[in-house]
Parts: C-alpha cells; structure tokens; sequence
C-alpha cells in the first residue's frame, strides 16, 4: 500500500453502490458516467498530486502512531508556523483547479479540526457523543476520507419555524434504539457528495426549543441505506469538449439535495442528540465554523489570483494591456488580489491559542468574508470589462478547427500580437467558462452565498469585533472635557488680545 492515499484509492471507494439520481435516472457508477466521470478524476488527482514524492512533504503529515501520511488539512496547528504549513498544503491543492473546487476534500477536514479542538463542547453535551466524534474524527483522517455535509434546511415557507414545516421536509429523528437513531427528511446543499466517501449531517441555522426531534449530527458514509442523492444538473455533462470549457468540463463539484428515507444512524456516528442549542455550539462555541471558512478563504485567495491572471492573459491577447485605463484596472483587481491575501495573513498572525491548539482570528476571517463575497462578482464584472466583445465572437467550438476552410477563416480574424490564434481562442474560451457560461454563474452566485446572505456574515462580523476597544476611543475622547471646560476654552479664544 502507498504511503498516502492516491487517485486510484479514491475512485475505487466511489464505486460503493450509492444511490444517486440525474435526469431521473439512477446512476450505477458514478466515476464512469458522462455527469461525473472527470469531476470525480479531478478529486482523484488531488490524491495522486499528494502522493508525489516530491510533495509528500509539503502536503501531508505522519499522525502519532501512524505509518501512513495524511493530508495536512487533518493537522490540528499548535503554533502560527503550523498553520501557515498547512495553509501552503491547502493552498497547492487548491492551485489545481484555480480554486474552482469549492468543497474539495479539506474544507469538512478542516470543519472537524476545528470542532475536535472544541471537544470539551461535545463532553459537557455528552460525553457519549464526544467520544463518538473523537473516534469518528480518527477514522476519517487515518483514512484521508472526502467528506462533504449537508447543514441547510431545504427552503420552503420561510414565514414558517423549521420545526412547523410540512411533515418530512426537514430531516428529522423519527426513532430510535439501543442501535441507534432513523432519520427521515431532506438537506442541502451536498456541494461535492458525488465525489465525497461520507456526509456529515448537522445544522448551522438556528433551531428553537421545540424542535429537539430536528436537533441532531451525525456522519453518514454515501452508500448508506435509505439516502438518495438527487443531483442538479451537470455542467460537465453539457460542456462541448476540454478545448470549449476547460473548467466545468473537469471541475464541477455539482451540488445535490440529500433525501434520507429512514436511515438507521448507529449510536457511534452520532455526535449531538436532541439538543437545539449545541447544534450551535458545534460550530460556534469551537473553532469548527473558523476553520471551515478559514480554508475558504485560502482556497478564495487562489481563485482569485488565477482571475487577475487571466484578467492579464485576455489583455496581452487583444493589445491592450499598455493602455494606461487598462493598466489602471489591471493595478486595482492586482490590489484586491493582494489585498485578499493580507487579509489570510493577518488572520494567522493575529490568531490565538484555543487550548493547546492555535487558531485564526476570527473577527478578521468573519472581516474578509463580508467582504470577500461582495468582491467577487466586482472581480467578475471587471473582467468582463477588460474583455469587451472578444469573449462573444469565438469559433462555435473545437470542431470548427477541422473544417479545414473555416480553420484557414479562423487563423486570420483570430489574430494577436501575443499568440498564435489558436492559443488566443483557447484562452479567451476559458475567460468565458470562468465567468460568463452557466458554470461561471454559478460560481459568482457560490461566492456571494455559500456562507450565508449578507445580514448573516455581517452578524458574524458585528457579535465577534471588539466594540469595548472602539468605542472607548470614543469615551475617552468626550471624557477629556466637560461642559465647564468647553465654555473656558471658548471664554480664552474670544478674550481681548487673544
């Protein structure tokens, strides 16, 4: 056996009979079928790029007691020199798909990092339960899994509390025994459960005393019984060829509504039970829900520097990156580029200790998540400004280069001073998948909401910034004068002579 897991390993532990329908059909392997079958390449080649020799290092980490490598996305950081060689790990892999992979397979590793750093949270809920997490967290890294999680409610009467919604909407406890819990009802959203080994099933929106029977967690592998995986439509699937749509022909996570159809749960996988308020405190109260946006973040600090370099590449291709408004903007989308990543770094060097374990600064991560997912579709906008008409006049796909009469057509209305017509119409075609084909509209959607409306992030950021700071800046201000001094000051400067 390798000494971490590969790409081979990974697709082989897809082929596990899980129930997953498109188009109405149910689908018998995910890894070989038209929807999935490079999506689910990409995961693998995440493995296999780890595996190199010469990023064994960079990349993984050798657990206590352990023979075998992991994915540094499974280190706990005691220190900031830690954190900042896990963030480069996280970092590599993201580089991979130019940040495009969104819930690649460090995002729930992180989660559970966090929450395992908050495991005295789980023990004053129930020992029982911290047990089961702590255990289930050795599993899934000793494994180097690829989980995914459903922890939203399906929207449906939004006037309506989660607890009063039509019966098997919301997923729910509907029994248990001396085994374990049923569950029955539906989430989402399973950004990547095509490609995932497990899901962990919990709840970030609040939940009200009352709706004990909604208030669980608890980690599911993808082939369990009873779960249905309803997949939205597959980009890759509608992508022409990799010439036309170079990222969403290989990299589309996909999204999918989890139906669970009396799904027995052992008591081993499940974390919190019957109680509204630690649903909370599982991401809240630990780290859990730093970490997890923490490695947004630096995955997002990827993205965008792949979109300020294809800003640059889309103006080298049509000759105008010299003109100085062009230049001005290249500058600008530069500067929140850069402005991005001091933001990642401030956050580790600002952060603290929780424990033994160090963590990012959480206000400054909840800071560039407000600010993050108002920037994206700015970064978007600006590059369809640089781009102008020539994201619209391309060759209608690859096949027009083997009409030899209309490749000869190409060739001369193609042009560029920068590159052959070829490499000019091979770029341009990935401009518009990264942000003008349906794919691209989903990611500019993803980015502005896959943390949650703004009135959610904001709140985020106001509950964590230190108010006492600032406003007794303010305090001692008006405290260093009184009523009878403002009147001296003017009596002063309105005397004779002054």
């Amino acid at each position: 056996m390798s000494t971490c897991k590969t790409g081979d390993e990974h697709l082989k532990s897809l082929r596990d009979g899980r129930t997953v329908y498109i188009d109405g059909k149910l689908l018998p392997d995910v890894t070989e079928h038209p929807e999935f079958r490079n999506a689910t390449r990409s995961a693998a080649a995440l493995y296999d790029f780890q595996a190199l020799p010469e990023n064994v290092e960079l990349m993984t980490f050798k657990p206590n007691g352990s023979n075998r490598h992991i994915n540094r996305a499974w280190q706990m950081p005691r220190n900031h020199a830690e954190m900042v060689e896990r963030r480069k790990a996280l970092q590599a892999w993201a580089a991979l798909s130019g940040g495009f992979l969104g819930r690649s397979p460090d995002h729930l590793a992180s989660s559970l990092v966090g929450q395992c750093m908050g495991i005295e949270v789980f023990r004053k809920h129930s020992p029982e339960r911290a047990r089961a997490l702590e255990a289930y967290f050795e599993y899934a890294s000793q494994a180097d899994l690829f989980l995914t999680y459903v922890i939203i409610n399906p929207q449906a009467e939004r006037t309506k509390d989660w607890g009063q919604q039509a019966e098997d909407l919301v997923a729910r406890v509907v029994d248990e025994d001396t085994a374990g819990i049923t569950i029955r009802g539906a989430k989402m959203l399973g950004t990547s459960s095509i490609m995932a080994n497990e899901v962990l099933v919990a709840n970030l929106q609040p939940l009200k005393p009352g709706e004990e029977d909604l208030a669980f967690s608890c980690a599911l592998p993808m082939n369990a019984k009873g779960l249905r995986v309803l997949s939205r439509k597959s980009y890759e699937a509608h992508a022409v060829s990799v010439f036309d749509n170079p990222i969403s022909s290989r990299f589309d996570e996909n999204d999918a509504l989890m139906y669970f159809d009396d799904v027995k749960v052992p008591w081993d996988r499940v974390f919190v039970y019957r109680d509204t308020d630690m649903c909370r405190a599982q991401f809240h109260d630990t780290p859990g829900h730093a970490y997890q946006n923490y490695q947004a973040q630096i995955r997002l600090s990827v993205k965008l520097a792949f979109l300020a370099g294809l800003a640059r590449r889309v103006t080298e291709a049509i000759g105008t990156t010299r003109i100085p408004s062009v230049a001005e903007q290249l500058g600008y989308l530069a500067a929140q580029v850069g402005m991005v990543n001091a933001m990642l770094s401030g956050m580790e060097a600002s952060g603290s200790q929780f424990g033994e374990w160090y963590v990012p600064n959480k206000h400054f991560m909840y800071s560039a998540q407000v600010i993050t997912q108002e920037l994206y579709p700015r970064v978007v906008q600006a590059i369809r400004d640089l781009a102008g008409g020539a994201l619209i006049m391309l060759p209608s796909s690859i096949s027009d280069f083997a009409n030899a009469e209309l490749e000869a057509i190409i060739r001369k209305t193609q042009r560029s001073a920068t590159m052959d017509p070829e490499h000019k119409v091979k770029l341009l075609k990935a401009a518009w998948d990264a942000i003008g084909s349906e794919f691209g509209s989903r990611h500019t959607q993803y980015e502005m909401f896959y943390a949650g409306a703004r009135f959610v992030t904001a709140g985020h950021s106001f509950r964590t910034f230190d108010w006492d700071t600032a406003a007794g800046l303010v305090d001692d201000l008006i405290s260093s004068y009184d009523l009878r001094s403002g009147f001296e000051r003017v009596a002063s400067a309105s005397a004779p002579g002054s």
